[in-house]
């Protein structure tokens, strides 16, 4: 049986569920100023950017870290 951890407010969250909450906080343009990759500021879409993440850790962990500071506005 895994271990729970309450302390991680990455754990069980997908990153499409990441995504999709970063994009509805706010929004494509306020993103891609956010955090400088191309999948957000040109011809953006859940997809494309999902491939991109999960392709790419540096960027992945800023839209985490991005996440969890949202979390806590």
């Amino acid at each position: 049986m895994p271990e729970q951890q309450p302390n991680n407010p990455l754990h069980g969250v997908t990153l499409k569920t990441i995504l999709e909450h970063l994009v509805d906080v706010y929004g494509w343009e306020k993103l891609g100023d956010r955090i400088k990759i191309n999948s957000f500021n040109h011809d953006p879409s859940i997809k494309s950017s999902l491939t991109f993440l999960r392709k790419t850790p540096w960027a992945r962990e800023k839209v985490e870290r991005l996440y969890i500071k949202s979390l806590k506005e």
